[in-house]
């Protein structure tokens, strides 16, 4: 039998999954490797944060995709990747061969260290991890008598900060109406939500400003961290994991000076033709912006070339077809459309983004 390893639980390799049937592709193991087996949709985490949705609502099921598609599922983290013998090594000590691999493990965050014990960083990434960490701290902000005000800063003026701030103060504001929270948003540029439309962008500043969330525009964090109290929300920039960033764990495997997986037009490794990378771990020869939409929208051109290596056919180029629709809760029951130069806001947007999400998530559970 050969081996079709898939690393990581990312919104790709759900569509792999989904699309995989193994009488189609005799001769071949399937094998997903991923630390979680319940993997929260991206898309609707900020939903999740203003308490909109049940976190069980956003959950991509991986066992059942695994079941249907006749996959072997490791739950285990890759630790370190020698593409020359093609190899992986696990957490937990664990090795495992493989003839072709696709990665998609997302992306991290790496936030300051923290030293005063009445602040919490409370950093976007990873995923799997954050359930835990924000409801704990919900747990223990909910049961303390304190009612002075309590300082909340998104740092990071992409759609993950712009999201949690407005999202987060939402959910504070439902649980406790008696504290007032004080709310704010820094980053380093010099203008929020990089990418979008100017008119999603007005929009956005005046939401943030109805809102009574402050914004500092071309600040560092450092230069504000006087300010800072309470709870810090980091959504910054992605970063790649540390098994990308240690030359020593990721082998020859060829990255960007972002440590990055460097891949062609096809998704494959410039320097490992049986390896695939995608979603927020791979650089690609036209850049694009680290967001979920684009994982989903490479699913389907990885899910083709992985069939087509294995029989020997010719391989699809991945094509970013024209503007991509970004789509931002700002957690008072509307949503921030940006297409191209346009921009829309009203809850006509929220729930045209509530059916696209739950579709995503409908589609998946039933193997549409």
């Amino acid at each position: 039998m050969k081996k079709l390893v898939l690393v990581g639980a990312g919104h790709a390799h759900a569509l792999v999954l989904n699309a995989w049937r193994q009488a189609s592709n005799p001769g071949v193991e399937l094998i997903l490797v991923a630390p979680i087996i319940q993997a929260p949709y991206s898309g609707m985490i900020p939903g999740w944060l203003a308490g909109q949705y049940r976190f069980e609502e956003t959950i991509v099921d991986f066992v059942g995709l695994c079941q249907r598609a006749g996959a072997r599922l490791i739950k285990a983290e890759l630790v370190k990747l020698d593409p020359d013998t093609k190899t992986i090594e696990l957490s937990g000590g664990r090795s495992l061969t493989y003839d072709w691999l696709s990665i998609n493990v997302g992306s991290t965050l790496r936030p300051p260290e923290i030293d005063a014990n009445d602040v919490t960083m409370l950093a976007m990434r990873p995923l799997s991890t954050l359930q835990s960490r924000y409801e704990s701290w919900l747990t223990a902000w909910q049961a303390h008598a304190d009612s002075s005000p309590l300082h909340v800063t998104a740092v990071g003026g992409g759609a993950a900060g712009v999201e949690s701030i407005l999202c987060v103060k939402h959910r504070l504001k439902q649980l406790r109406p008696d504290r007032p929270v004080r709310a704010q948003l820094i980053t380093r540029s010099t203008t929020i939500l990089p990418g979008f439309s100017p008119c999603a962008r007005r929009l956005a500043l005046k939401t943030l400003q109805r809102a009574d969330i402050t914004v500092q525009l071309g600040t560092d964090w450092h230069q504000a961290r006087g300010q800072s109290g309470g709870l810090i929300i980091w959504a910054t920039g992605a970063q790649a994991h540390d098994w990308q960033n240690d030359p020593i764990s990721r082998g020859s495997l060829h990255t960007d000076s972002s440590d990055f997986i460097v891949v062609d037009e096809h998704l494959r490794s410039v320097s490992h033709p049986n390896v695939f990378a995608v979603g927020d771990c791979a650089a690609l020869p036209i850049p694009l912006p680290k967001a979920g939409v684009y994982a989903v929208r490479m699913g389907t051109t990885l899910s083709n070339n992985l069939k087509a290596v294995i029989h020997g056919h010719a391989l699809s180029p991945f094509k970013r077809r024209g503007m991509a629709l970004a789509l931002l809760n700002t957690a008072n029951g509307r949503a921030i459309a940006s297409w191209g130069p346009l921009g829309w806001q009203g809850n006509w947007v929220m729930r045209w983004k509530d059916r696209i999400d739950r579709g995503f998530i409908e589609r998946l559970t039933c193997g549409i």
